[in-house]
C-alpha cells in the first residue's frame, strides 16, 4: 500500500473498541482516515482517536467503500455477517470474535509467535485469537522456538471483563452488597446476598472463584477451554500437541492470569528460560519471589505487554517449566493485537498480498 491506508474500526463504541481507540492515538501513525463504524443506535456519536473527534457511522455496505483494512471487535454473529461484507468491499479484515478462527482458510496471527502466517489469506480475513490465549502464547511461542513444546497444562484465572460490560457491572454489583459484612464465612451466604441475579455468570463472583467459562461442551468440557487448547496448537504449529485446561472466572475487572506447566524435548534450565523470557519482544520478566515481586492484575492492567513471573523447573522433570502469566485482556489480549496485525498488513509491499487483497 503506498498511500497511507484507510482503517476502519467496527465496534469503536464497545468497551474494546474503546481500548483500541486510545491504542491507535498512541502508537505510530501510519494511517490516512481513520473511519468509525457501530450500530445504527451508536451512529452520530462522536468519539476521540488520535487527538480528533469523529462521528460515528451506522454498519451498512456502503461505510466500507475505500477501506484498506477493518478491524472487527463485534459478536461472533455480527461477524458472520458483516465481515464477508467488508471483504468483499476490498478490505483486509481483522476480526476479534470467534467466528473465523477455527476456518482452515483464515490465519490465526499472534505477530511475535507467526507474523508468517499473515501471507496466506484467500479470503481476506485474520483471525485474531482469544484472550486468554494471547495472555500466554507470546511467552510460550519463545521458550518453544527454544527448546520444542512437547506437553502443556494450564489453569487461568480470568477477568469478569471478558464477558463485556455485563460481567463489569455483575461484579460491581456484587462487591456492593458484601462489602463491609461478615459474608463468606457459611456456606451459600455470599449467593444469598447476591440473589439470582448472577449475570453472566452461572455462580456469584465476588468473594469467590468459579471454575467456569463458556458454554458446555463434550464430556464436561468447557468451550473456552477448548479454545484455548485449539488455539494454542494452531498458532504454535503443534495440531498434535497434548494441552490440558481449567477456566476459572475470579473477581478481578480486568487482566487474565495463568499457570502454566510446559514439558519440552529436553532438559531446560531456569537461567535459560528467564533469559529468553527477559528478551522475548512483547514480554517482561517480574520474578523475585524473595523480593515479594511476581506479576499480579492489580499491577499488570492497562498495560501492553505479557508479564512473567514464579519461573521454576519442575520439581519431578527435568524437561518442564512451570510459570505464571499475567496480560491485559482487553490490550494485548484484544485490541493491541488487531492493531499489530493490521500494521502488517499496512506495512506490506504493494502487490505481495494474496490473492482477495
Amino acid at each position: 500500500m503506498t498511500d497511507r491506508p484507510t482503517l476502519a474500526v467496527v465496534g469503536a463504541t464497545g468497551a474494546v473498541g474503546t481500548v483500541l481507540l486510545r491504542i491507535l492515538s498512541q502508537r505510530a501513525d501510519v494511517w490516512g482516515e481513520i473511519r468509525l463504524i457501530a450500530s445504527p443506535r451508536s451512529a452520530g456519536r462522536k468519539l476521540a482517536v488520535r487527538g480528533e473527534e469523529v462521528e460515528v457511522l451506522a454498519l451498512t455496505e456502503d461505510a466500507f467503500d475505500g477501506v484498506d483494512i477493518a478491524l472487527f471487535d463485534v459478536p461472533g454473529e455480527v461477524a458472520a455477517r458483516w465481515v464477508p461484507v467488508a471483504a468483499a468491499r476490498g478490505a483486509v479484515v481483522v476480526d476479534n470474535s470467534g467466528a473465523f478462527r477455527a476456518d482452515p482458510e483464515v490465519p490465526l496471527v499472534v505477530p511475535e509467535v507467526n507474523a508468517h502466517a499473515l501471507r496466506r489469506r484467500p479470503r481476506s480475513v485474520v483471525a485474531s485469537p482469544d484472550c486468554t490465549t494471547l495472555t500466554m502464547i507470546v511467552a510460550l511461542g519463545a521458550l518453544h522456538a527454544e527448546f520444542g513444546l512437547r506437553e502443556l497444562v494450564v489453569s487461568s484465572y480470568q477477568a469478569v471483563s471478558q464477558a463485556g460490560q455485563e460481567g463489569v457491572r455483575t461484579l460491581r454489583r456484587q462487591l456492593s452488597l458484601v462489602a463491609g459484612t461478615e459474608l463468606g464465612t457459611g456456606p451459600g451466604d455470599v449467593r444469598r446476598a447476591v440473589g439470582d441475579d448472577t449475570g453472566p455468570f452461572p455462580e456469584p463472583v465476588a468473594l469467590n472463584v468459579v471454575p467456569w467459562a463458556g458454554e458446555l461442551c463434550d464430556d464436561g468440557w468447557s468451550s473456552q477451554e477448548m479454545t484455548l487448547r485449539d488455539e494454542s496448537r494452531r498458532i504454535l504449529g503443534l495440531p498434535q500437541l497434548p494441552v490440558a485446561v481449567t477456566c476459572v472466572r475470579v473477581p478481578v475487572i480486568t487482566t487474565h492470569s495463568l499457570t502454566v506447566h510446559a514439558r519440552f524435548e529436553g532438559e531446560v534450565t531456569v537461567d535459560r528460560a528467564r533469559e529468553i523470557i527477559a528478551t522475548a519482544p512483547g514480554v517482561v520478566l517480574c520474578d523475585d519471589p524473595a523480593a515479594g515481586e511476581f506479576p499480579t492484575p492489580a499491577d499488570v492492567v492497562g498495560t501492553d505487554p505479557t508479564w512473567v513471573g514464579r519461573v521454576r523447573r519442575a520439581l519431578d522433570d527435568p524437561t518442564a517449566l512451570e510459570l505464571f502469566v499475567c496480560g491485559d485482556n482487553q490490550r494485548k489480549g484484544a485490541a493491541l493485537n488487531m492493531a499489530q496485525i493490521a500494521e502488517l498488513v499496512a506495512a506490506e509491499p504493494e502487490g505481495a498480498a494474496p490473492a482477495g487483497k
